[in-house]
């Protein structure tokens, strides 16, 4: 009988494309990898694997079999959630992503909470950016994912996963303390026409929004610096190297050479959770978005 897991090793090559790459998926090693991919061809009696380069690829008997893994896995996931849902109780693991601040303002509380209303529930957590997360939710290597767009810059939402919004985050713009608006109320983008600007990386979703944005009040926007942590950003604007925007979810402390200004044209990220609608009767996913919702209601 083939064994399961050896079939979700597979399984994760296929969709993954390497075995660095399905063993970060997979959270293993890649030395086990190779082990399960080993043991399976001893299964089934011929290659699943070939050499490509310095990769691997399917073979056409890999190929098949993945096919098969595929089905098989989500039948296991569709009757642990039957099994899930008739008990009532939220058990086993779920695995989070989040991106940096709804990491910091939203997870701990709604982790706290968790733990402490389904003792029986592990919950593990991983930092990443709110495209990687979905896309690993929809490949089943995460269970929820929360994920941003922006009031004017729509992120697109695969079809077989299901959102629940959770808060409307407002940013501001983090200006130096000497910045010649650093004492305004309030302030236009279109006033920073002239300034450097501080950036999260190029191809992110939140840097696509920016220049988007920039562009939108008639501005063309002098990136001058790349930092993917907002605390970093603040940073340099300490130093004087520039502005940036600070959404205000797991913001904390702001260095005290900074000034952070309210836009009058409201800036403002939209935070939501995704899971697979597959999964939509599993008691840990219902329960994991209420203890969100109830989080990010404490946070705004």
């Amino acid at each position: 009988m083939l064994n399961l897991e050896r079939l979700r090793t597979l399984d994760a090559l296929a969709r993954h494309g390497s075995v660095s790459a399905a063993a970060d998926g997979l959270h293993v090693t890649t030395s086990a990898v190779s082990q399960q991919m080993a043991k399976l061809e001893r299964e089934v009696g011929q290659p699943l694997l070939a050499k490509n380069g310095r990769g691997v690829r399917l073979t056409d008997a890999g190929r098949l079999l993945a096919d098969h893994a595929a089905r098989i896995i989500s039948q296991v996931e569709l009757a642990q959630s039957d099994v899930e849902a008739q008990r009532g109780c939220a058990v086993g693991e779920l695995r989070i992503g989040a991106f940096p601040t709804a990491m910091r303002g939203l997870l701990p509380q709604a982790l706290t909470a968790l733990r402490a209303a389904h003792p029986e529930l592990r919950t593990r957590v991983r930092e990443q950016e709110p495209e990687e997360a979905m896309a690993a939710v929809v490949r089943g290597d995460l269970d929820l994912a929360l994920a941003i767009d922006w009031h004017n810059k729509r992120m697109p939402v695969p079809a077989d996963l299901t959102r629940a919004h959770l808060l409307d985050d407002s940013c501001d713009i983090a200006v130096p303390a000497g910045h010649r608006l650093a004492d305004r109320d309030r302030i236009s983008l279109a006033e920073f026409a002239y300034d450097d600007w501080i950036s999260w990386n190029e191809g992110q979703f939140c840097h696509e929004w920016l220049v988007y944005t920039l562009r939108g009040t008639g501005i063309e926007p002098r990136i001058a610096h790349i930092a993917e942590e907002h605390h970093t950003q603040l940073a340099f604007v300490e130093a004087g190297l520039g502005v940036c925007v600070a959404p205000r979810l797991g913001r904390g402390p702001v260095p005290a050479g900074v000034r952070l200004l309210p836009v009058c044209d409201s800036v403002r990220r939209h935070v939501y959770v995704v899971w697979r609608a597959d999964a939509d009767r599993r008691p840990s996913i219902r329960a994991a978005v209420a203890a969100l919702e109830q989080a990010a209601a404490a946070a705004g």
